[in-house]
């Protein structure tokens, strides 16, 4: 027998329980209050909703809730007049919850009764499209969105792991991307570095990446270094940066970034390539191991050739990029588990990853409880000379 709107929500009504907006709002005062979810349409949450509620549109309470609530969680379901709610706790009690309200009255009772609302800052219809599947992932969602476009990561070098990590990061819409690189675009970087083209060969290529960013993606602030990274500028060249993404191909700087990254405690996210390998990790300043943790001592120059001198494959550089753009995401997000306090290996010829465990290291020089940190003359540590001799002042850890 077919029954009528009317006859569900009288149905829904004897399943489910209403909540007044009164007794709501009093558990909120206290601090005892359910978690809110509020099923309206997007347009509807922008203007305006519960504070602290979290929104899954009534079309994706199916396939969303599980990420958001456990089947014991008490939950209350709010919509604009407390219709949609109760419906909607009809599908939850049939797939387990069994602790779900409906908000009497909906949100339109509860501005009504001058309680606190709040109305979110909002994307853009165009942004809304431009970055619909990530709105779409509940880790990510239109607040994550949101964050990343205040966000501001600094690649340093503009070459095989800066172009894709520019780029994904771009992408991603990471709204102020800085890039520190002095050199120009050769011809014979063409093979790895993707973001540089034939037509700007001579530009310097923090300018060619600009270039290439900005028509990507209009809503980056690509900031350009042309300059190479120092110790006497490092430490304000971070200051401004909530994520840095090491690309250097060289000792010196490697170790330059680590000290500074620790001093302005900066996540730093690490990569190195050579030939068919490449190496990817994580460091988070004080919470796990640093890069000095892992390679305490740099290797003997005539152990640690440059690309130039052993040759890369391109499509290695893609591979490792791509991850530091990952890891940057998900730091700058707080979500999953970045490769902090591991070290990725991955071999490009027998197509494998291997994960190693990195402890911090008690006895580090940077990061350990007595560490003195000071900045020395990298360029003649990583050559073999005088590794025991900081230099003057940096900070202390």
């Amino acid at each position: 027998m077919a029954r009528s709107y009317q006859d569900l929500l009288a149905a829904a009504r004897e399943q489910v329980p209403e909540v007044q907006v009164a007794d709501l709002a009093s558990r909120r005062d206290a601090g005892d209050a359910p978690l809110v979810i509020d099923v309206r349409e997007q347009s509807e949450w922008d203007e305006g909703h519960i504070p602290g509620a979290v929104h899954i549109p009534r079309s994706f309470l199916e396939s969303r809730i599980a990420g958001v609530a456990g089947p014991d969680r008490e939950i209350v379901l709010s919509c604009a007049s407390g219709n949609r709610s109760l419906l909607a706790g009809t599908t939850l009690r049939e797939m387990g919850y069994s602790n779900v309200a409906s908000l009497a009255g909906g949100f339109q009772r509860w501005k009504q009764s001058g309680q606190p609302y709040d109305v979110p800052r909002t994307l853009t219809p165009e942004q809304r499209g431009r970055y619909s599947r990530h709105v779409l992932i509940p880790e990510v969602g239109e607040e994550g969105q949101l964050k990343l476009l205040d966000s501001r990561v600094l690649l340093i070098g503009a070459g095989g792991l800066g172009s894709p990590a520019a780029y994904y990061l771009a992408a991603a819409g990471v709204g102020t991307i800085g890039l520190v690189d002095d050199d120009v675009v050769d011809a014979s970087n063409l093979q790895r570095q993707i973001i540089h083209t034939t037509d700007r060969v001579g530009m310097p290529k923090g300018e060619s990446a600009r270039i290439a960013i900005e028509a990507l993606n209009p809503d980056v602030d690509v900031r350009v270094h042309q300059f190479r990274v120092t110790k006497e500028n490092v430490l304000d060249l971070l200051a401004d940066y909530d994520v840095v993404v090491d690309g250097a191909d060289n000792f010196p700087t490697r170790y330059l970034l680590s000290d500074a990254a620790l001093m302005t405690r900066t996540p730093l996210v690490h990569a190195s390539i050579l030939r068919f390998e490449g190496h990817a990790s994580v460091f988070l300043p004080y919470e796990g191991p640093c890069y000095r943790c892992l390679f305490p001592e740099p290797p003997p120059p005539d152990m640690a050739p440059s690309c130039g001198e052993a040759g890369v494959l391109g499509v290695l550089c893609g591979v490792m990029g791509n991850i530091q753009a990952n890891e940057a995401i998900k730091v700058l997000l707080g979500i999953g588990d970045t490769l902090a306090g591991r070290l990725l290996i991955y071999d490009a010829l027998a197509m494998t990853f291997t994960e190693l465990k990195v402890r911090r290291d008690p006895d580090c020089p940077a990061c350990g409880p007595n560490a003195v940190l000071e900045f020395r003359d990298y360029d003649a540590w990583c050559a073999g000379v005088g590794r025991h001799a900081p230099e003057a002042a940096g900070a202390r850890a």
